[in-house]
Parts: C-alpha cells; structure tokens; sequence
C-alpha cells in the first residue's frame, strides 16, 4: 500500500519502510561524511570529491551503481518540488465529511496508506489522515470522527529545492507535503518516496504493477493510457503531430486530446485529429482524461 501512492508494510503516501532504511542509511552516511554546514553544496560537492579520489586508488573502486547515486546526489541541487511532485489532478484525497467506510475503500482502492483531507476543494486542504489511525476504529465504526484522526499537513512552495524539503519533512518527521502556490491552492503532492527515488531510481513493489501504456487490438485500433508519451507513440506508429502542435510543447495522448477541443472531453467523446487519427475518450473524469481508444493509425488508415 503506497503513501499517496505498498511492501507488506503500507507506504507513507509514498515511502515504504524498508526503503525508508535505505534512505536512513543513506542521510547518516552523508552526514558523517558530509558534516553538514552552512555552505551545504560546497561541502557536498568537496566531500564526494574526495570520497571519489579516495576509492581511485583502492583495488575496490566506487561501481557504477555507487557512481550514479552520487551523480543523483549533485542533480539535486537543481531540482525543486514542482519537478517530482505528484500532479494535483493525480492527487487521491477524502472530502472532511466522508464516512469511515468511503475513506476505508479510497485508501483501499489507491492502495494508498496516508490521504489527504479537504473541504469541498483540494484548494482547502485540512491535514491528512493515516492508515494506522482508523484501524482503530473498525470494530467501532460509530465512534468514528474525522477530526480525530486528521494529522497536520506540511505546506511547501512549488520552488523549494529538494534537498531543503528531504531535511524539512525529515525534521517534521512526516512522509508528505503539498505543494502550494502563491495563493495557497493545491498544486500537487510531494512523498517521501518520490524525494528518495530521485537519488536512487524507481522503488517497485508488489504492489506495483508496470502499465501497459498501449495495447494494439486484432481490428487494428489501439487502446492506450492517456499519459502515453508522444514521442513514445511516435516511435510506434509514426510521425502524427503538426508543425504547430509541436510548437505547443504538447507531451502526452491525453494532452495532445485536450488541446483539439480546449477542455477535458466527456466519456464516449469522439475527437478527430487532422492525420486522420480517430480518439474515443472511453475513461474519464471531470479533471483529466484516463484512457482513449485511437482508430485510424497510419499503420492501419483504411480501417475507420
């Protein structure tokens, strides 16, 4: 079970406890090391030098695993919230007056351990609530209340470098931050996890599925995730966007859908492209679209 996002031990919207040992094990190393100052870059930067010129000349020398992570280490510096945050229309939360049993099947359903609380919008966030605490309260469903089990939230700038927020939520001692902007709307959410996978790549569990990204059927029409990547259905089918619509930075399916009608279309919505391409929105909510069934690909254009 993820964090807003499993192990047989539920994550943290995110973070999952043996993972969280890698990451420990990771901060106390670093702070040996490193000895944390107040030009933290600087003596990031000098002590990985040194650590690097020290296993130069040992018969062990750092592999390329151990080189990447602190390649990763150095790439931090430049990344900020909004680049590994998890997008607001992505964000699985619970309305403030949701019953025990709509929250026990939201969490159930996302296979999430930690969700957060709003009332009426994402925009007004309350705190968050944790698997661990409603547990309490399955064998007495009556005595359950909202408030009681909400936890605080930590609220952070889209800005915020990485490696301030890892310290900050580590000093907070929580697993998840939103991400607001400037007038205290919700722009996505931050975990652990997502802090921790960008110095040590993907953490897959068992809960954790890969996605088929897009099936090809035997009447030669596609099935495909709304998230799929242009360049990555350009490999497969050929070249598909116009001169103008490259111009507009467009980088998924569902985006490119989006940009042909200017608004999220409904479920069951048929939009034409001018390569002669045919979407159907057959998966869809209010914010964003899930799946599109595509006709017409260049490989299969005199089937409609």
């Amino acid at each position: 079970m993820t964090e807003n996002a499993g192990s047989g031990l539920p994550r943290e919207n995110g973070a999952e406890i043996r993972h969280s040992n890698i990451f420990h094990r990771f901060v106390a190393w670093a702070r040996q090391r490193l000895r944390w100052s107040r030009n933290g870059d600087a003596s990031i930067r000098d002590a990985l030098e040194e650590l690097i010129e020290e296993h130069a000349d040992v018969d062990t020398p750092i592999n390329a695993d151990e080189s990447l992570l602190i390649e990763n280490v150095f790439k931090l510096r430049d990344i900020n919230a909004a680049d590994v945050m998890v997008a607001r229309a992505e964000i699985v939360a619970v309305e403030a007056g949701a019953s025990l049993d709509d929250l026990i099947r939201v969490m159930t359903d996302a296979a999430h351990s930690r969700v957060p609380v709003y009332r009426e919008t994402l925009d007004d966030i309350l705190g968050m609530v944790h698997i661990k605490d409603i547990l309490a309260y399955t064998g007495n469903r009556d005595g359950f209340d909202m408030s009681s089990v909400m936890r605080k939230d930590l609220f952070v700038s889209p800005t915020m470098r990485v490696l301030d927020l890892l310290l900050q939520m580590r000093l907070a001692r929580v697993h998840l931050a939103l991400v607001v902007d400037e007038f205290g709307g919700a722009d996505g959410l931050v975990t652990i996890e997502d802090l921790v996978e960008e110095i040590v790549g993907d953490i897959q569990d068992e809960h954790d599925v890969d996605d088929v990204a897009m099936i090809t059927r035997p009447d030669g029409s596609m099935i495909a995730d709304a998230r799929t990547d242009l360049e990555t259905f350009e490999k497969q089918v050929g070249a598909v966007l116009t001169d103008d619509e490259r111009e507009e930075d467009i980088e998924t399916l569902g985006g490119l859908v989006f940009t042909l009608v200017d608004r999220v279309p409904s479920r069951g919505e048929v939009i034409r492209h001018s390569s002669g391409i045919v979407f159907e929105v057959i998966e869809a909510d209010p914010r964003r679209i899930k799946r599109l069934r595509l006709r017409n690909l260049p490989s299969d254009s005199g089937k409609a």
